[in-house]
């Protein structure tokens, strides 16, 4: 089981349409997915078209993890239908706000990584959907991950939120999780004929060299057709749509290769 923690330290870079778009790829890979909810906004949760309502939220899994917890969260997506691999979400909710301090205690800090090591034979891949903020979720998300996906997009605020990103991964790393690694940093909604965005593509290759990723995803409205049909943008075949499939294939399998199996 490879774990995937996707974060950002700064709202509205997309990063729930990056994460939406890697488990289109595990879809379309044949992979076992399990996507974790740590936003109490919950928009991956939504995204995903959940089978019926959970009877509690990954909230519950934190406070208490326990296998059975965490299968009293967690609902099948509609993704799974027609065959194809299991897509299970373990919902994120409200009730997670209380848990985004600075202040949670190392059990808590480690719980989701001991619950998950506890369902590491049902699952190929687990995806992480962190909140946009440095508190407690995002440090519990990495702290259960093998690899940590920093979502960005090309503009000077977002630059330094990745940068701080980076310096959370490497704080948890050293604190809390010595199997953590950032997989890169994912550029998203890029416009390419913007001289602004060519400019903070060429400043983030610049300050972060190899650790930003060649897969760059371009504003597209495909990705926002399947987003509102609540569909993977795998299933859509029109070229945006499947330039946009192809850039979340690459990331994946760049997060599969760079990570051994739990």
């Amino acid at each position: 089981m490879v774990v995937i923690a996707v974060c950002s330290l700064k709202g509205g870079v997309g990063k729930t349409s990056v994460t939406l778009g890697l488990v289109s790829a595990a879809r379309a890979a044949g992979l076992r997915t399990l996507v974790v909810d740590l936003d109490p906004q919950g928009d991956s949760t939504i995204g995903l078209d959940l089978d019926g309502e959970a009877a509690s939220t990954s909230a519950l899994v934190i406070d208490q993890p326990r296998r059975r917890h965490l299968r009293a969260a967690a609902r099948r997506s509609h993704w799974s239908d027609g065959g194809h691999a299991p897509i299970d979400v373990v919902v994120g909710g409200e009730e997670l706000a209380r848990h985004d301090r600075t202040d949670l205690s190392t059990r808590m800090l480690t719980s989701l990584r001991l619950v998950l090591d506890k369902v590491a034979d049902e699952h190929d891949l687990v995806i992480i959907d962190c909140p946009p903020s440095l508190g407690g979720l995002t440090r519990i998300g990495l702290t259960a991950a093998d690899r940590a996906i920093v979502v960005t997009e090309p503009g000077v605020f977002a630059i330094a939120a990745a940068d701080r990103a980076l310096r959370a991964v490497h704080d948890v790393r050293t604190r809390l999780n010595p199997h953590l690694q950032p997989l890169g940093i994912v550029v998203n909604r890029v416009r390419a004929n913007i001289n602004e965005h060519r400019y903070r593509v060429e400043e983030l290759a610049s300050l972060f060299g190899p650790l930003v990723l060649t897969q760059r995803i371009p504003e597209r409205t495909s990705i926002q057709r399947a987003q509102g049909a609540y569909a993977p943008i795998h299933a859509f075949s029109n070229k945006g749509a499947r330039e946009s499939a192809e850039l979340f294939d690459g990331i994946l399998q760049h997060a599969l290769r760079a990570t051994r199996p739990r």
